[in-house]
């Protein structure tokens, strides 16, 4: 299948929140609109912080993806983090999942990114299989937050 990555820009914001809000009550994560609107405005307007692709079929929107940017001792210098990936219901389960992935790491590599990082539920065992096939490997350590 074709597909057609592009860098989004202020005329996708709405169509990009749809997407979040759909993406986020699939795990009832909490989606305040106007908040991730602001955010994803910060984000496209400053490419220090990462990328945010629009992905499209040649007939429809498809998903999204979020790469964000950072730096880490560890892992060897810039790092960065699959932030999200998202595809819509009615492309899912043809193969769009790994080639958006793809194309992603491709983009870090060419950004000189040293390590890519992501989180996924437990409990979604395709996107597990797909993460192992691309060789992610889960620590021996949790993900843990604080709010600032």
């Amino acid at each position: 299948m074709s597909l057609e990555f592009r860098l989004a820009g202020p005329e996708d914001i709405e169509q990009i929140l749809d997407m979040m809000e759909d993406f986020y009550a699939i795990d009832l994560y909490p989606f305040n609109r106007e908040e991730t609107r602001i955010n994803v405005e910060k984000f496209i307007a400053d490419p220090g912080l990462g990328r945010l692709w629009l992905v499209s079929t040649p007939e429809a929107v498809a998903g999204y993806a979020v790469l964000t940017f950072g730096y880490s001792f560890e892992f060897k210098g810039r790092d960065a983090f699959v932030d999200e990936l998202y595809v819509v219901p009615e492309q899912r389960s043809k193969g769009l999942g790994a080639v958006i992935l793809d194309y992603v790491l491709d983009q870090a590599r060419a950004a000189g990114i040293k390590a890519v990082h992501l989180e996924v539920e437990k409990h979604n065992e395709k996107a597990n299989r797909l993460y192992r096939s691309r060789q992610f490997e889960a620590h021996k350590r949790a993900l843990m937050t604080k709010w600032l």
